[in-house]
C-alpha cells in the first residue's frame, strides 16, 4: 500500500467562496414544521410507539439489508448523479435521481399514515453550469415544539449526499454510479426514513439527501444557511458519507486501512471537530455511549465505534462541516476502510471518484452481480447506530445543567451540579484524561457527588440529566481540572505543555497546553522537529486562558520519535516527545 497523504483542496473552504440564494422549501408545510408553527397532534400515529428502549430493540430487525441493496441498485441505474448532470431526463442524471428519492420518501410516508412531510430544499447557485439545485428532504414532525424554557425545540438532521462524480468535478458524461461515495450514505438515510417514520419522537427529525457536495458542500451549506437565517435550532447533525464499503484501497484516505484489500466490516469511524469543549466531539462520545448502553445488547455482530481526532480524513471534507461552522453540533460516520483517496493522479487504481465505484461485479458471467463492493449487512449495522443515537437525542431530555468541579482528596474530585428548571437528579458525570473517549461515566442521585480520579492527570468533566425512562440528555460543555498527585500541594502556574493525545491513534494528534497566567505575547508557535533537531513543521496559534489545542496532522503510518516545542516570544517554554510506533 502506498502510504502518503494527499494534499487536496479542503472542501470546507469552498462553500465560503460562493453564496446560495433563493433558498426555500417547495413544500410550505415543511417550512412551518421547521419553524415550530404546527400542531403536533396532526402528526400523531394511530398507534403510539414511543418507548426509546423498545425502539432500540426493534431497529436491527427492521433495518433491512435487502432494502438498502434495492436503493443502491436503483441509484446505479441513473449512471451519474453529478450535480451538473441532466435535470430533465427520467432515466439519467441528478434530476431523475432526486425525483426518484422524493417519490420514495412519499411512498414511505404513505406507508406510515402520511407522517413524513416531503419537500425539495431549492437554491440558486452556478455549479457546473447549472444554476438551480435541490436537496431532497423528508421531515418527521416531533411532538414538542417548545422546550421547558419556552425556546423552540431543536431538530435532528440525518444526511448523506446524493451526488456523485468522476475525476473531474463537472464531468457529466462519465459513468459515475458512486455506490460507496455516496450511494451508501444516501441509501442509509432513505432506509432510516422508512423505518423511523413508524415511531413517535419529541424532536423533529429531518432526513436529507444533499446535492453539490462534490463541488464544495453546497447543498449542506444551503441547509445550514437556511437554518441560521430562519432561526431554526439544530440539535445535532449526523452526516453519513462513504459508509458501506469494507475493502481497503491502495491509497485510502488516512487514517483507515492497514493494507490493500484488508477487510473491515465491524468498525465505523466517527469524525468531529475539536477536542476540549467541542459540542461536536461531545456528540460523537454520546453516540458511542448510546450504542453501548442501548443497541449493543440487541445486535448479532458488534461494531467498534472509533472516535477520530480530526474533523475529517486528511485533506478531505464532508457535509457536516457547514453545520459545525454555523455553530451546530455535527459529526460524520465513515467506513473503517475506503477504496481510495480520490486523488486520481498517475497510477491511481482505486475506485473512489472513478467510473469503477460500482455496486459489484459479475464473477461468473451469468449476468448477475455476485461480488459486492458495498456490504449491505455492514451498512445496515451503521444505519442502526444512526437510528439509535437519533432516537435517544429525539427524547429531548432537558439539559439545563451547569456544574463546578474541584479536587477534594488526592484520589477524588467533587462535582456540584445545578439546574434551573428541569427537576431533580439523577445525573451522569463523564470524565476523561486527555483522550478522545470518556474514561468513566457514573450515575449520581445527588446534586453533589465525589468521583474517583487518577492523580497527576488533567481531567475533563461534563454532566447530563437522566430522565425517568433512563435516557440521557446531551452532555454539557467540558471543564478541566488539574489533578494533583499525592506529593503535590499547589497547582502549577504559568504555562503547562501537555503530552499529545492520542499518540498515535489515527492520522492526527492533539497538542495541548494550559495557560494559567497570560503572557504579554498573545501568540504561540508549536514546532515539530525530528530527533536531530530539524524543524519539520511550525503551527502558529493564538493564546487564551485555560486549555489551548493545536491539531497536528502527521499522516497515516508515521513511525519514529519526534519532538514538539511550545515557543513564545522566541523562547522555548517546554518540549515533549511524540513517539510513533508501527501498528
Amino acid at each position: 500500500m502506498k502510504k502518503f497523504v494527499t494534499f487536496l483542496t479542503v472542501l470546507s473552504l469552498a462553500f465560503a467562496m460562493q453564496a446560495q440564494t433563493n433558498i426555500h422549501f417547495t413544500n410550505g408545510e415543511v417550512t412551518d414544521i421547521l419553524s415550530g408553527n404546527y400542531a403536533p397532534s396532526n402528526y400523531e400515529p394511530s398507534v403510539v410507539f414511543d418507548v426509546p428502549h423498545a425502539i432500540a430493540a426493534e431497529l436491527t430487525d427492521r433495518i433491512n439489508p435487502d432494502s438498502l441493496h434495492s436503493y443502491l441498485r436503483r441509484m446505479s441505474a441513473f449512471e451519474t448523479r453529478n450535480t451538473g448532470s441532466d435535470t430533465v431526463s427520467n432515466t439519467r442524471g441528478i434530476g431523475a435521481a432526486r425525483r426518484w428519492a422524493h417519490h420514495m420518501f412519499e411512498k414511505f410516508s404513505a406507508e406510515n399514515e402520511n407522517r413524513l412531510q416531503v419537500s425539495f430544499l431549492q437554491f440558486d447557485l452556478n455549479i457546473c453550469g447549472v444554476t438551480q439545485h435541490k436537496n431532497v428532504v423528508a421531515v418527521l414532525p416531533g411532538m414538542q415544539t417548545q422546550d421547558d424554557d419556552g425556546s423552540q425545540t431543536g431538530v435532528i438532521i440525518i444526511e448523506g449526499h446524493l451526488d456523485s462524480r468522476c475525476n473531474t468535478s463537472c464531468d457529466t458524461a462519465c459513468l459515475a454510479e458512486g455506490m460507496e461515495d455516496n450511494g451508501s450514505g444516501s441509501a442509509l438515510v432513505m432506509e432510516l426514513a422508512r423505518v423511523m417514520a413508524k415511531y413517535q419522537y419529541n424532536r423533529t427529525i429531518v432526513f436529507m439527501l444533499t446535492t453539490g457536495e462534490e463541488q464544495g458542500l453546497h447543498g449542506a451549506d444551503a441547509m445550514a444557511t437556511y437554518c441560521t437565517n430562519n432561526n431554526i435550532p439544530v440539535a445535532v447533525v449526523l452526516n453519513n458519507d462513504v459508509i458501506g464499503g469494507v475493502i481497503c484501497g491502495e491509497t485510502s484516505s488516512p487514517p483507515s486501512c492497514p493494507s490493500e484489500n484488508n477487510i473491515d466490516s465491524t468498525q465505523v469511524r466517527l469524525f468531529s471537530w475539536g477536542s476540549f469543549n467541542s459540542s461536536s466531539k461531545q456528540l460523537a462520545r454520546y453516540i458511542k455511549l448510546q450504542y453501548h448502553e442501548e443497541l449493543e445488547q440487541h445486535v448479532k455482530v458488534p461494531q467498534l465505534l472509533t472516535i477520530m481526532t480530526a474533523e475529517d480524513r486528511t485533506g478531505r471534507g464532508g457535509d457536516h462541516i457547514p453545520f459545525r461552522a454555523a455553530g451546530y453540533p455535527a459529526m460524520r460516520f465513515t467506513s473503517a476502510n475506503e477504496h481510495g483517496d480520490a486523488s486520481n493522479g498517475p497510477n491511481y487504481d482505486d475506485r473512489q471518484h472513478t467510473s469503477d465505484d460500482v455496486l459489484g461485479i459479475d464473477t461468473d458471467a451469468d449476468g448477475q452481480l455476485d461480488s459486492f463492493f458495498v456490504d449491505f449487512n455492514y451498512l445496515a449495522r451503521n444505519a442502526a447506530i444512526n437510528a439509535n443515537a437519533a432516537t435517544m437525542i429525539a427524547q429531548n431530555v432537558c439539559s439545563d445543567l451547569s456544574f463546578e468541579v474541584e479536587q477534594s482528596t488526592w484520589s477524588k474530585a467533587k462535582v456540584a451540579i445545578t439546574g434551573d428548571f428541569c427537576g431533580a437528579p439523577p445525573y451522569k458525570i463523564a470524565y476523561r484524561t486527555e483522550t478522545n473517549d470518556w474514561d468513566t461515566v457514573v450515575t449520581v442521585n445527588e446534586s453533589t457527588a465525589e468521583v474517583k480520579i487518577i492523580p497527576g492527570f488533567n481531567h475533563f468533566f461534563s454532566v447530563c440529566r437522566v430522565n425517568k425512562g433512563g435516557v440521557e440528555s446531551l452532555f454539557s460543555q467540558e471543564k478541566v481540572i488539574q489533578i494533583l498527585s499525592v506529593n503535590e500541594t499547589a497547582a502549577k502556574r504559568g504555562i503547562e505543555l501537555l503530552q499529545n493525545k492520542p499518540n498515535p491513534f489515527d492520522e492526527s494528534t492533539m497538542i495541548s497546553f494550559i495557560v494559567h497566567d497570560m503572557p504579554s505575547n498573545r501568540d504561540a508557535l508549536i514546532t515539530i522537529s525530528d530527533i536531530q533537531g530539524k524543524v519539520l513543521e511550525q503551527m502558529k496559534t493564538p493564546i487564551q486562558l485555560g486549555i489551548n489545542e493545536v491539531q497536528y496532522d502527521h499522516g497515516y503510518g508515521k513511525v519514529g520519535t519526534y519532538v514538539y516545542n511550545l515557543v513564545i516570544d522566541g523562547q522555548v517554554i517546554d518540549s515533549k516527545k511524540i513517539v510513533f510506533v508501527a501498528y
